[in-house]
């Protein structure tokens, strides 16, 4: 899979995935680097609006792009993206949810087990 972004930050986030998607036969972490590897237009921007109407409380949920803060949320939910805005972390940590890193999440579940994917 040829890697398209030029930030060797998120490069070497999604080689690094994507080399151990393999080793652990996971095709939910490959199908992750697939959503990240868009162009830089293209990414996925989900709004705190989306979250509260489709993540169910104490889920795990991964945005592979951008959360912004448009909305409010009420539910106790893992949320795991590229990148949180401002408000949109404090509004999740508020609640009592919690914000991870992409890399963070990959390292606590490598087989991607119980994590939905939004976008």
């Amino acid at each position: 899979m040829k890697i398209r972004d030029k930030n060797d930050v998120t490069k070497d986030l999604m080689e690094h995935i994507y080399r151990k998607s393999f080793k652990d036969k996971s095709r939910f972490w490959r199908a992750v680097v697939r959503a990240l590897n868009r162009p830089r237009r293209r990414r996925f921007e989900v709004n705190l609006v989306k979250l509260e109407k489709y993540a169910k409380s104490g889920e795990t949920v991964i945005v592979p792009g951008v959360v912004l803060g448009n909305g409010d949320v009420r539910k106790k939910i893992t949320v795991a993206a590229l990148k949180f805005s401002r408000t949109a972390k404090e509004k999740i940590e508020k609640s009592g949810g919690k914000c991870l890193s992409i890399e963070e999440l990959f390292e606590k579940n490598p087989k991607g087990r119980g994590v939905r994917i939004m976008g």
